[in-house]
């Protein structure tokens, strides 16, 4: 990874703006594609930059814009999605056919610059509202916040599970709270991660490389769990996940699998008659992570560990790739 100079992007669509950089987040689909060069289809070919999670200030804007100005803190949704394919049409436009995404290969360069060029519908103002930081993480909140709306959790009395406590567990972590569910499980390897979701507020940790995850929920909840979040991404997990589920049991995937594959013992999952939840980034919750944000139901920067210069970027990405000194959420600053 090395920082280059190449020509700024321009303004070409009358709905576009061009945003300056203040704080882009590393996230761990960066780290897919920094460590392994591809998530399942997705293959790099270099160079390429990556990067989706940011906030900017708006510099300009095209003769159509009004929905945004300049001089505004946005958000910046990283989803690009048509309006009339099958799939928008009807309400889905994170599963848009023809969806461009935010450093993703073959779609778009990633935010990891000075300045970007997005149409204006991604950007939501929030000048006065929060910090450059906060912005940033708006989008992988919104993935956390999308996660729970996906397991339709009626009874705020019941007990859930979360494996992986990294910046999305902790994302869900954050929007179960804010909803009140607070018998919340967290199941983490790293104990310096174990330790921030009990700061957030996990009621029972458990660590699978000195703990037996099913008897340690059993321990407290002899009838296991109702609904397990999946945020790690990893075969064990997914197996252990099947395990502490009650009958009737929800499953919720949000974590991505090097693999891009996951073996399950159906033998025990169609005996529980589990429910499988796929997450796919997140539709229409922009506006719900930000009221969150801006009303102190979520502390979203308490996630955050380190911060970067652009000019140090390569290192971020060392340390959040082999898990170094603490990292759970790296921010790349630019001034603010």
């Amino acid at each position: 990874m090395a920082v280059t100079e190449i020509p700024g992007p321009q303004i070409i669509m009358v709905d576009e703006v061009k945003i300056k950089m203040l704080s882009i987040g590393v996230c761990g689909s960066d780290i897919h594609y920094y460590a392994e060069g591809k998530i399942g289809t997705q293959v790099v070919q270099y160079p390429f930059p990556v990067g989706h999670e940011c906030s900017g200030i708006i510099v300009e804007t095209g003769k159509n814009v009004s929905n945004v100005k300049v001089g505004d803190l946005v958000v910046v949704d990283p989803s690009v999605h048509c309006g009339n394919c099958d799939q928008c049409l009807a309400g889905r436009p994170h599963t848009c056919r023809n969806n461009k995404f935010l450093g993703c290969p073959g779609q778009l360069d990633g935010c990891l610059a000075e300045y970007i060029v997005m149409p204006s519908f991604t950007c939501f103002p929030v000048t006065g509202k929060m910090n450059p930081v906060q912005a940033a993480l708006i989008e992988p909140l919104t993935i956390g916040v999308y996660t729970v709306k996906l397991a339709q959790i009626q009874n705020k009395e019941i007990a859930v599970g979360i494996f992986g406590a990294g910046p999305i567990g902790l994302s869900v972590l954050f929007k179960l709270l804010a909803d009140r569910i607070t018998d919340i499980t967290m199941i983490e390897p790293l104990g310096y991660r174990l330790k921030k979701a009990a700061e957030i507020g996990a009621k029972y940790l458990v660590n699978p490389e000195s703990e037996n995850v099913e008897d340690s929920v059993k321990s407290q909840h002899e009838l296991l769990l109702d609904v397990v979040f999946e945020a790690s991404g990893t075969q064990d997990a997914v197996t252990n996940a099947v395990k502490i589920l009650k009958p009737g049991g929800k499953l919720v995937l949000v974590g991505i699998p090097p693999s891009a594959e996951y073996t399950f013992n159906m033998d025990l999952m169609r005996r529980k008659e589990l429910t499988v939840i796929n997450v796919r980034r997140q539709n229409h919750c922009v506006e719900e992570a930000i009221e969150l944000v801006v009303s102190g139901k979520i502390d979203v920067e308490k996630m955050v560990t380190h911060h970067f210069t652009l000019e140090q970027t390569a290192v971020a990405f060392d340390i959040v790739e082999g898990y170094k000194d603490g990292a759970i959420k790296a921010m790349i600053g630019f001034g603010y």
